[in-house]
C-alpha cells in the first residue's frame, strides 16, 4: 500500500525520530536516509526494522524486510535531506559500552571531551574510520550519536566504528588497565610536535573542546601534544586537529 498522507502514524513517527534527540533515545529507534548509509548500516550489522521508500527516486532494486511504499510527496516530507536517493531506514539502536572493548595490541583510539555539534562529530568519525583509528570516545558528550546530522556529514562512518560515551573517570582508568601511552593536548611548555611522538604503539589522543581545550583533569595524565603551526592563528577546528593527528599516526605505523 502505498502511503501518500502527512498524518499516517507512521509518517508522524519518522519526523519525531528525525526531530527529537529524546523520543530517539527513548524509542532505541534511529532513522538513517540515503543509499550509501543504509547500505553501511547493513553490512556491520546494524537491526533494521523497516525502510520508506519512494520508487520514483529509489532506482535500485528494493532491500529485503519490511518495505513501505511512500508517495513523492510524502518522501520529501520525511527527508531529512529533501529528496536525495529515495530511501529512509529504521533501526534498532546498539547498547555499546567502553568497558566490553577489546583493543588491539597496536591499537590507536582518539578521545574527545563535550562535543557538541553534529557536523563536528560527524566529521571526526570520518577522519577516525579513514586512517585507522579504531574507536572513538567522547566523554560527557551533548550530542547523539545517532542524530541525523552526525550520520549525514560521516557519511554512515559511523557504523563501522568503535564508538563510546563515557565519563573521564572510566576513560582514564580504561587506558590505564589496557596500557595505553597517553597523549594531552594542553597548551605548555611541555608540549612537544606531535610528529616526535611515538604513536606506532597501543596509543590514544585527548582533545578538549574548541571553545576551552582539555579540562583540568586531564592534567598530568600524559604527554603533551600539539601540532605545529606557522600562521597567527594559535588554534584548528577540532574535526580538522583530529584529522592531522590520526594521519599522523596511520603515517607513522606505515613506515
Amino acid at each position: 500500500m502505498l502511503i501518500e498522507s502527512f498524518q499516517n502514524d507512521k509518517i508522524k513517527y519518522i519526523v519525531r525520530l528525525l526531530s527529537d534527540n529524546r523520543f530517539r533515545k527513548k524509542e532505541g529507534v534511529f532513522a538513517v536516509e540515503g543509499k550509501q548509509e543504509n547500505e553501511r548500516a547493513l553490512k556491520f550489522g546494524f537491526e533494521n526494522k523497516e525502510f520508506y521508500i519512494s520508487e520514483n527516486i529509489f532506482k535500485d532494486s528494493l532491500p529485503t524486510g519490511n518495505v513501505h511504499l511512500v508517495s513523492d510527496k510524502v518522501y520529501d516530507k520525511i527527508a531529512y535531506r529533501g529528496s536525495s536517493e529515495g530511501i529512509i531506514g529504521l533501526y534498532r539502536t546498539p547498547i555499546t559500552e567502553l568497558k566490553n572493548f577489546k583493543p588491539s595490541e597496536n591499537s590507536a583510539i582518539i578521545i574527545v571531551e563535550s562535543v557538541e555539534k553534529p557536523g563536528n562529530l560527524g566529521a571526526i568519525l570520518r577522519s577516525c574510520e579513514a586512517f585507522g583509528i579504531e574507536a572513538l570516545v567522547i566523554t560527557d558528550s551533548k550530542v547523539d550519536f545517532f542524530n541525523p546530522n552526525v550520520i549525514r556529514s560521516s557519511v554512515g562512518c559511523l557504523f563501522g566504528m568503535n564508538i563510546f560515551q563515557s565519563g573521564n573517570e572510566e576513560v582514564a582508568e580504561f587506558l590505564k588497565t589496557n596500557s595505553y601511552k597517553v597523549y594531552t593536548t594542553l597548551m605548555d611548555e611541555s608540549a612537544e610536535a606531535i610528529q616526535s611522538r611515538n604513536l606506532k604503539n597501543k596509543s590514544a589522543v585527548v582533545f578538549g573542546t574548541e571553545h576551552s581545550g582539555l579540562t583540568d583533569f586531564w592534567k598530568g595524565k600524559g604527554l603533551n601534544t600539539i601540532i605545529p603551526m606557522s600562521g597567527s592563528i594559535d588554534s584548528l577546528n577540532l574535526s580538522n586537529a583530529v584529522a592531522i593527528c590520526g594521519y599522523e599516526i596511520l603515517r607513522q605505523k606505515m613506515a
